[in-house]
């Protein structure tokens, strides 16, 4: 089975689309074949029936999405069988009983983005649509929906959670674009279209290097190339925190669950972790030795009653991953409490499951590590995910499957294994029995040989 899909440009950012896209496409639906339905019945429809909403307990066939096979049981079958019982009810049997449309199969879509930059290189720079199948457990071969964006590059992008649009960071400005629901095959889908909202404080402000929204997609933080941190009220852009001189060059940035704080790592010197109400920096994160933090994100604390926040550090020896912990109630308090060298590589992209679990790593040489985030241990190995460097990697919204892209045009979707000790060179699985099985034939076959030996050199002392 090939899991990567080449694409044909340079792939910089990539993003799951929101599920309230999703579930917007089956108000589409409803609406298309019997009219609106009211939000009570909607919401039922959705936390009972819809595969793609359901808790991730619920998800027995598939690890991201359940499809629906059994039409009976279909959501959009059964509403139009009910709407069409009722209706055919009050005009005492006088008209025909409709055939059910067919059944829709729930799909799940990610947006990526990339190009050949300003050059002349006959490369195009544009926003893709690729999708997700939960059968074949990859995304499509061709790309479902594309906008090309023209001499721009869109080098990073942060979509909004709640489903508005994506805020694109291009050469020397940010560009807005918004969603148009599309169908292909019977399946409903979303394109990328232009915007004619035009943010005026985010027009000529150089190349940001870093975007992301708050959870909530009520504020907007950006961080540019010049080392100036910029948030922002969404979607009236005032102005919470303009801060020049950040960083050196601001290299990431990460909202914490809560919204409260944002952590900001540049290419030199300690990270901060700025205050969103008082619109001010609460804590330094010092550097040890030659470290060089490169990427940051907040996870969410088992407990509730601490802020953790991850760090990608460089140093001599590779790639680390530092933890920091701070008391919700203390927030100025964060402490270091610990370090892990994970690869000898450098890290290139960084990306924290949404139950706090899992840790994902991206390298240079376009390999995947997903480590537990309790013990630090290596779950699962992907040798060779790519073949060139990996831009960006991002967890679905159930932590079940981690979205990669590359510099070689390719991206990936991989299924996290609940087994632990997975490694998978060129998509062949070595699980963890298997490894323990062949170490222990390793120490059974020494211990051999070392008794053997010893018998040797008794007969040699009685001859």
């Amino acid at each position: 089975m090939v899991y990567n899909k080449v694409y044909g440009v340079p792939l910089y950012g990539s993003s799951w689309l929101p599920l309230n896209l999703i579930n917007s496409a089956d108000d589409h639906d409803h609406d298309h074949d019997h009219g609106s339905p009211s939000k009570s019945q909607h919401d039922d429809d959705i936390n009972d029936n819809d595969p793609l909403t359901k808790p991730q307990h619920d998800h027995d066939d598939d690890p991201l999405i359940k499809s629906q096979h059994d039409n009976n049981d279909d959501p959009q079958t059964k509403s139009h069988h009910d709407h069409t019982n009722s209706r055919d009810d009050r005009d005492h049997d006088d008209v025909a009983v409709e055939e059910s449309p067919p059944s829709i199969k729930p799909t799940r879509h990610v947006v990526l983005s990339g190009g050949g930059g300003e050059g002349r290189i006959g490369i195009p720079n544009a926003l893709l649509i690729s999708q997700f199948d939960p059968n074949t457990k990859s995304l499509s071969d061709h790309p479902v929906a594309e906008l090309g964006t023209g001499a721009d590059l869109p080098s990073r992008m942060a979509v909004h959670p709640k489903g508005e649009g994506v805020m694109c960071s291009m050469p020397k400005s940010c560009r807005w674009y918004e969603w148009e629901a599309i169908e292909r095959d019977g399946v409903h889908g979303w394109s990328p279209k232009s915007s004619e909202k035009i943010f005026k404080q985010l027009e000529d402000v150089g190349r940001q290097l870093a975007l992301t929204f708050n959870e909530e997609g009520s504020v907007l933080a950006t961080g540019g190339e010049d080392g100036k941190l910029r948030v922002f009220k969404w979607p009236t852009m005032d102005s919470i925190l303009d801060e020049s001189g950040a960083h050196a060059s601001v290299k990431d940035l990460a909202f914490s669950p809560d919204g409260r704080f944002l952590a900001s790592v540049g290419s030199s010197g300690p990270g901060r972790v700025w205050d969103i109400a008082s619109s001010a920096p609460i804590a330094s994160l010092k550097t040890k030795k030659d470290e060089q933090f490169v990427l940051c994100k907040f996870s969410q604390s088992l407990d509730n009653n601490h802020q953790i926040l991850y760090v990608t550090a460089m140093q001599g020896k590779g790639g680390s991953i530092v933890k920091w912990k701070a008391k919700s109630w203390k927030p100025k308090s964060w402490k270091r409490i610990s370090s892990k060298l994970v690869t000898r590589d450098s890290i290139t992209a960084f990306s924290v499951s949404a139950d706090g679990k899992y840790l994902a790593v991206g390298t240079m040489e376009g390999d995947i590590l997903v480590l537990n985030s309790s013990s630090m241990l290596v779950h699962s190995v992907i040798k060779k995910a790519h073949l060139g460097i990996l831009t960006s990697l991002m967890f679905s919204e159930d932590s079940r499957a981690l979205l990669s892209t590359s510099f070689d045009s390719s991206a990936r979707v991989t299924l996290i294994d609940d087994e632990k000790m997975v490694t998978i060179i060129n998509d062949q699985k070595i699980k963890g029995w298997n490894f323990w099985i062949i170490l222990f034939i390793l120490f059974l076959a020494i211990a051999v040989y070392y008794v053997r030996l010893l018998e040797f050199l008794v007969l040699l002392e009685d001859m």
